[in-house]
């Protein structure tokens, strides 16, 4: 078996790790290595149990977990808790499922950081959108159908994300839609009033790279039904179908779960 490369641990009092949305193989080696090297591990909660498995079991792990429109840490105690943690002259690691740059609340994390004058680094991760067309067998991006892909949230702080509902209406448009299981017919009524066809493929990826997996294949029309069918965490591919194969594949798993 060959040796992993050699890996230095970032310098840093406070580590951003993005531990991708769920299986061990999605995980970056640096990622892996930090974990390794960590005094104190703080993660949220789509942490997937394969990455958690790695941690070593010295390594103090602190649950800080956030669930939208359910019980969840404020982010409040969570930057004292890195903060409190990293003064300590642990080796800290802010542990995020997918990518800690993408809807993880970074910024306000690094801020509170460098408020306390304590150093940081960032390793960041695959993100659920990537990994989810990867599922499906599809690129987010393809020459002739679309030369930009938009990364959006269902929802905001004050409620209702807002978003360019007439440039994501146009033909040949695709976008991963965070947080959008409570939002889904919200979504499906902006796109349709500005334009977009009720045809419009979308496809919804739950439980993205777990064991539990699932795909759901819908249109705009018929996204709400379908998201409904959803018990875990979910990312909505508008504008993408997936490959007649990649479904077979999903539907054989399932039949011999």
């Amino acid at each position: 078996m060959t040796d992993l490369p050699a890996f230095a641990a970032p310098a840093a009092a406070v580590t951003f790790v993005g531990a991708g949305p769920g299986a061990a193989a999605h995980l970056t080696l640096g990622a892996f290595r930090a974990l390794q090297a960590a005094d104190v591990v703080i993660h949220d909660r789509l942490v997937g149990d394969e990455v958690m498995a790695l941690i070593p079991p010295h390594v103090t792990r602190i649950d800080m977990g956030k669930e939208g429109f359910g019980p969840s840490a404020a982010q409040s105690a969570i930057n004292a808790t890195i903060v409190a943690q990293g003064l300590t002259g642990a080796r800290v690691i802010r542990l995020k499922g997918g990518d800690c740059g993408i809807f993880g609340r970074l910024d306000e994390e690094i801020e509170a950081v460098e408020a306390a004058g304590l150093s940081y680094a960032i390793l960041p991760g695959l993100t659920s959108a990537t990994v989810a067309a990867a599922a499906i067998g599809q690129g987010l991006t393809k020459r002739g159908r679309n030369r930009a892909l938009r990364i959006v949230t269902g929802h905001a702080m004050d409620g209702f994300a807002e978003q360019d509902w007439r440039g994501m209406a146009r033909a040949g448009e695709v976008a991963a839609i965070y947080m959008g299981k409570k939002t889904a017919r919200f979504l499906q009524g902006r796109l349709m009033m500005h334009g977009a066809s009720p045809e419009t493929p979308v496809t919804v990826v739950e439980n993205v790279s777990r064991p539990d997996q699932r795909v759901h294949a819908a249109t705009l029309a018929t996204l709400p039904d379908a998201v409904a069918l959803t018990e875990g965490p979910a990312v909505l591919l508008y504008g993408i179908e997936p490959r007649r194969a990649a479904m077979a594949l999903t539907e054989l798993k399932e039949a011999t779960a």
